[in-house]
């Protein structure tokens, strides 16, 4: 599923392909996505591309008078393709702009979204979302206070969107092993200093991510591309027998919230 540094790397693969481009039509083949797409989505043609932002893992697509948000589910992709390219299996949507080009959506499982927001509406989806992880307003004091209290594994609590967007399963774990606390151990038992370096460690992973996808990004003109997902190197996720990097121990898995969890039992406390 893509995360945040893969739906980042997305936006910014595609958004020098459609700002300031007028949108000429959109074409779906398949309106039943994770919810149906709305016929109202017809209301972006002959509209400019004003610019193209990502909340959460949503990418907002800002128009003249309205705003296409696009969630890429569990195995959605997008590529920029000339308009004229045939589809291939599983190929949704495309938002066709006056230049030749097209926004093409894949989604094999179809649990990404297409959906439209008038000019001036909410949308429940993004109204209740807890602050990016990679701007000041996610400050190194917000995860412990709201965690006071919170007898639920520190994982899953990260992980809440409600307390600080993005931070899927694969970072969680980890920002969990970089900041050497237990993913099982209570939230509200963790203490400020720890929440400090957690939330610093949150940052890190999360930056190292996008950083590393930037060699992808060529990958959205290329019809046959997997735009989205990069290689990178993950020290505690999917490495359950391996020695840990940091010491001597062996990576443990164990299911929390129904995810995998990964972690060395000695790094971690």
């Amino acid at each position: 599923m893509p995360e945040l540094p893969e739906v980042e790397v997305s936006r910014r693969g595609i958004a020098p392909w459609l700002t300031n481009q007028i949108i000429s039509k959109v074409i779906v083949r398949q309106p039943k996505l994770r919810w149906p797409v709305p016929e109202q989505i017809q209301q972006a043609c002959g509209q400019r591309v004003r610019q193209v932002n990502r909340r959460a893992k949503y990418l907002l697509i800002e128009l003249d008078k309205g705003t296409i948000v696009l969630h890429l589910g569990m195995s959605g992709k997008l590529r920029v393709v000339d308009a004229a390219l045939a589809p291939i299996k599983h190929d949704h949507i495309d938002i066709v702009l006056e230049s030749g080009k097209c926004l093409r959506l894949n989604d094999a499982r179809r649990f990404g979204a297409c959906l439209w927001l008038s000019q001036g509406e909410q949308s429940v989806l993004l109204s209740n979302l807890g602050p990016e992880p990679l701007t000041d307003a996610f400050d190194d004091s917000r995860l412990y206070s709201l965690s006071r209290g919170r007898a639920g594994a520190v994982k899953n609590f990260i992980m809440d969107n409600a307390n600080v967007v993005g931070v899927g399963n694969i970072y969680a774990n980890e920002a969990l092993f970089m900041a050497g606390i237990d993913p099982r151990r209570a939230a509200g038992k963790v203490s400020e200093k720890r929440y400090v370096k957690l939330s610093q460690a949150i940052r890190e992973v999360l930056a190292k991510a996008i950083e590393q996808g930037g060699t992808t990004l060529k990958d959205f003109t290329q019809s046959d591309g997997n735009p989205g997902y990069f290689k990178q190197h993950l020290r505690v996720y999917g490495r359950a027998g391996d020695t840990c990097e940091r010491c001597d121990g062996t990576i443990k898995s164990v299911v929390i919230g129904q995810r995998n969890t990964f972690y060395c039992p000695q790094c971690q406390r």
